[in-house]
């Protein structure tokens, strides 16, 4: 299902074990990654203090981008959860400044309503 779920951009669940050493140059201290999804090459992770959205860039996938998001900053926040005939769950962030939200599509299974959660304890 992980194929699938990549081809159609779903982010699927990352084993936080593993992120651990290829991110401690950039997590603060005292900072912990509390859950992680991956697309594609992408990553979404949530730490205890801010989301960081990995973008994997070119062929050899050697340049990266970090665009991190301190929870202080994201002024709203949406969830919609699968269906019977939609099998994906899609979250919705907004960040002071910017109109239009970051959206990230997560396959059927992902727990969304536990990361609604953690966001409301993060944002309010």
């Amino acid at each position: 299902m992980g194929i699938i779920n990549n081809l159609m951009g779903n982010a699927t669940e990352v084993n936080v074990d593993s992120l651990r050493l290829e991110l401690e140059e950039i997590l603060c201290d005292n900072e912990t990654i509390e859950v992680a999804f991956n697309i594609f090459r992408d990553k979404w992770i949530f730490t205890s203090a801010r989301l960081i959205i990995e973008n994997v860039q070119g062929v050899t996938g050697s340049k990266r981008s970090y665009h991190s998001i301190p929870y202080h900053s994201i002024t709203h926040f949406a969830v919609e959860t699968s269906g019977s005939f939609d099998l994906d769950t899609e979250l919705k962030i907004w960040i002071r400044g910017t109109n239009a939200p970051y959206e990230q599509k997560f396959s059927k299974g992902t727990n969304v309503r536990a990361i609604q959660k953690m966001l409301a304890y993060k944002v309010l």
